[in-house]
């Protein structure tokens, strides 16, 4: 079955087109016959964050640059194509009209069933996938399904999310925990704009962070960050305090030295770090979880993701983590959640598709 994909939840504009066979499990198999993606990263920099009007625009302009450009690599026409995916939610409500409203004027000139999507649904899903390719340097990247028990925990961790979910099996969603102010990957960047490094911050935070603990053992005596929550008897999350907690450290010790901004790095990063690893691995371990599954943008970040596969360990959990090519928003995931819908024929009219920014994750029965 071919699927098109369409994402515009946030500032990523994406197109792609899979195909994929099997039914739910270890015998689904997929390949990418095409991914395009245009970032407006550099276009919000400005700003510290996304600028939605200005987002929706770029949105506009390039969703039928990005088809064209994947049907014309691929030889694909319209008719070949199964079903449209599109993210209805959860993002930014302009964002997201701009996809639908453009796969409601594909459909009626193609007559394609069109599958809503839930952005965080994607997240996961293609965190349960793994390359298959013998050789990834081939043009077409394969993917199957990870082969992993129940119950399992989704961590999805974005700019705009934080949350543990529990599933008792496919299609069985109850959350936990979410965050009670920021998400995780909001505070990596509204850190990251204190110490005047570019956005999106978190990947700037992390290479900071990462040559502190290369050059230096600890972090100067007397400075350490709150751990917002950690011992919380609750999976409930908060990290507004830790990035207050920064802002006024930074303010007590302009101007900030090269090093004290590594250090600074690394002591957020670490705190940011063993409070959504703590919290997992407790929750993994009280619901007796088979497996964790992390998604999100922030999902790509070595740090999180080393040491939470090294705490799941100790309970026997195993990790599931995408590739971190596909851990942020994009097109690739949304088709493959398309798929399963589609393999159950649910498919929705055009005409009545409706942006949900605040959107919850509703289980794949």
């Amino acid at each position: 079955m071919k699927i098109l994909g369409i994402e515009t939840s946030a500032d990523d504009t994406g197109v792609a087109l899979i195909e994929a066979t099997g039914e739910f499990g270890v015998d689904v198999k997929f390949q990418v016959l095409a991914n395009a993606i245009n970032s407006q990263s550099a276009m919000h920099a400005e700003y510290g964050g996304i600028f939605p009007a200005k987002a929706k625009s770029e949105h506009a302009k390039h969703l039928p640059l990005l088809l064209e450009k994947v049907l014309a690599d691929t030889k694909t026409q319209l008719s070949d194509i199964d079903a449209i995916a599109v993210t209805v939610g959860p993002g930014l409500e302009p964002c997201l009209w701009t996809a639908i409203t453009f796969v409601q004027e594909l459909a009626g000139k193609s007559n394609c069933p069109v599958v809503p999507v839930n952005h965080m649904e994607g997240h996961i899903l293609i965190s349960m996938m793994k390359y298959s390719n013998t050789s990834r340097k081939s043009e077409v990247l394969k993917f199957e399904m990870e082969e992993f028990e129940y119950p399992a925990l989704a961590l999805l961790i974005s700019g705009g999310h934080t949350e543990l979910i529990l599933m008792k099996e496919f299609g069985s969603c109850e959350y936990i925990g979410r965050t009670r102010d920021d998400a995780v990957g909001e505070a990596f960047d509204k850190v990251a704009r204190m110490l005047g490094l570019p956005y999106p911050g978190g990947p700037h935070i992390s290479r900071l962070a990462e040559e502190s603990r290369q050059t230096h053992e600890a972090t100067p005596r007397g400075f350490k960050l709150p751990r917002p929550m950690m011992n919380a008897d609750s999976y409930e999350f908060s990290f507004a305090g830790l990035k207050t907690a920064v802002l006024r450290y930074v303010e007590a010790n302009k101007p900030l030295s090269d090093d004290t901004k590594k250090i600074i790095a690394r002591e957020f990063e670490d705190a940011a770090t063993e409070v959504l690893v703590s919290k997992t691995v407790r929750a993994a371990d009280e619901y007796d979880a088979r497996a964790v599954i992390i998604g999100g943008g922030v999902s790509a970040n070595k740090h999180i993701r080393s040491e939470l596969n090294r705490e799941l360990s100790t309970v026997d959990c195993k990790l599931l983590a995408c590739p971190p090519e596909f851990s942020t928003d994009n097109a690739v995931m949304i088709a493959l959640s398309g798929y399963f819908h589609a393999l159950k024929k649910e498919f929705a009219d055009p005409a009545s598709l409706v942006a949900n920014g605040s959107m919850k994750l509703a289980p794949l029965e």
